[in-house]
């Protein structure tokens, strides 16, 4: 896995982990020659000037449906890794020459049956999020054919925020540098954990020293924002090695952090076989307050549950999550939010492809969802933020719900809950606690 930690749940919570799109259920849940691409292995996409036209049957849901927002992000799911992190519960597959071949050519496909869509031309990609598996596996050709080809089909803007999350041992300086010629301008970068012996243990295939060299890459690419994934409460982890791990990273002047803590998620190794050597739950809840308290120290603003980031660098692809805004879903396993509807791809790569093959978009779940979970998801995905929600929507919510309302009440006069004019958020400690509240609300 690449940035996004998967430590606090998939898609599906909706966390989202560092940069993956919430899933579906948040509610409450040919001939033409081809030229190997260099450093790669992989060929590239397949040579097709003018994509077919595709009727509403290939849509199937986003026929049914259209962007409300004249502005709009897009997640892309690369789902290979090289290994699978022993607490990754995300859609992965083994890095597979022939696997990543067919998924490229189907993504392409993908991406110029969306373009199809009859609103397609009345939005603009404001972000496009790369998340995994791990996208910097992509080569730079590879990259840039894609980012081109969403460039060909969509309006993009000019400013739009590129993001590709990134394990430090996939990162070389000619890769960044044609990943920055492509139009990359933010690296999420997957590094967990800074203890050489922890590494290992949890699945990791670097160690300190390759994290940072990594980090260095990405400046001298001339990467302005850089993101870091930590991760607390792991096998073997106490109080001081958490606090010298984010002393260092935070040493290294990232623009923002994501830090989460471990949970044992279904479709994880550890999920199914658990794990010896956790830390006791005191600890873990150390962990987050040193984090809380060295962030601020160097001027992080704690923006989201599991977020911190230097003024003017907040997320802007997670921030559309969190806002409730709308996405376009590519790759397998990918979620998407158009409309009133929200989505999911299928997952296995070869069910993907062959749909997409077939001229159907892949299409597996779709909600459609009612305006009782649409203030429920505004809610939850806006508490979760230091910029909290309206105070009327709140209590409009706590005034059909009598334990949401004594929760509510008892969480201001515990000091978790607080209002600033006509806006309510969690305080530090109630982002500790939320989980109990969300439940609540949703």
């Amino acid at each position: 896995m690449g940035g996004g930690s998967g430590a606090a749940g998939g898609p599906s919570d909706p966390r989202p982990s560092g940069a993956r799109s919430p899933l579906v259920a948040i509610s409450i849940d040919g001939n033409s020659p081809r030229s190997t691409l260099r450093g790669t292995g992989h060929p590239g996409p397949p040579a097709t000037p003018e994509p077919p036209r595709t009727g509403p049957g290939a849509l199937g849901v986003l026929a049914e449906t259209a962007p409300s927002q004249a502005a709009i992000g897009v997640y892309l799911h690369v789902p290979f890794c090289t290994k699978k992190c022993y607490f990754c519960s995300f859609n992965t597959a083994p890095m597979d020459d022939a696997a990543m071949r067919r998924y490229l050519d189907a993504l392409h496909r993908e991406i110029d049956i969306v373009a199809d869509s009859p609103w397609a031309s009345r939005v603009r990609l404001d972000t496009i999020f790369f998340g995994g598996g791990t996208p910097s596996l992509l080569g730079g050709p590879e990259l840039t054919a894609i980012l081109e080809r969403l460039r060909a089909r969509f309006v993009v803007a000019a400013d739009a925020e590129v993001t590709v999350e990134s394990n430090p041992e996939s990162l070389d300086g000619p890769k960044l540098a044609q990943y920055r010629a492509a139009g990359v301008n933010r690296i999420s970068l997957g590094v967990q954990a800074m203890d050489d012996a922890i590494l290992p243990a949890i699945g990791r295939l670097h160690d300190a020293t390759a994290a940072r060299t990594a980090f260095d890459a990405c400046r001298a690419a001339g990467f302005d924002h850089v993101s870091v994934d930590l991760m607390y409460g792991l096998p073997g982890l106490d109080l001081d090695g958490w606090t010298r791990a984010i002393r260092a990273v935070l040493g290294w002047e990232p623009d923002h952090l994501s830090a989460y803590g471990l949970t044992l998620d279904e479709g994880s190794l550890w999920g199914a076989t658990g794990v010896s050597g956790l830390p006791p739950e005191d600890t873990v809840v150390s962990q987050y307050w040193a984090l809380a308290r060295e962030a601020a120290a160097r001027g992080f603003e704690h923006y989201e549950v599991s977020n911190y980031a230097r003024p003017g660098h907040r997320s802007r692809h997670n921030q559309i999550y969190w806002r409730r805004g709308e996405y376009l879903a590519l790759g397998p396993g990918a979620c998407g939010f158009v409309g009133d509807v929200r989505y999911a791809n299928v997952k296995p790569v070869s069910r993907y492809a062959s749909l997409l093959e077939a001229g159907a978009l892949p299409i597996d779940t779709s909600e459609r969802l009612t305006t009782a979970q649409a203030l429920a998801e505004r809610l939850f995905l806006g508490l979760r933020t230091a910029d909290g929600v309206p105070r009327e929507a709140l209590e409009a919510r706590a005034a059909t719900t009598p334990a949401l309302r004594r929760r509510i009440d008892a969480w201001r006069a515990d000091g978790l809950l607080e209002a600033d004019g006509n806006r309510v958020r969690l305080t530090e400690r109630g982002f500790l606690l939320s989980d109990a509240l969300f439940v609540e609300l949703i």
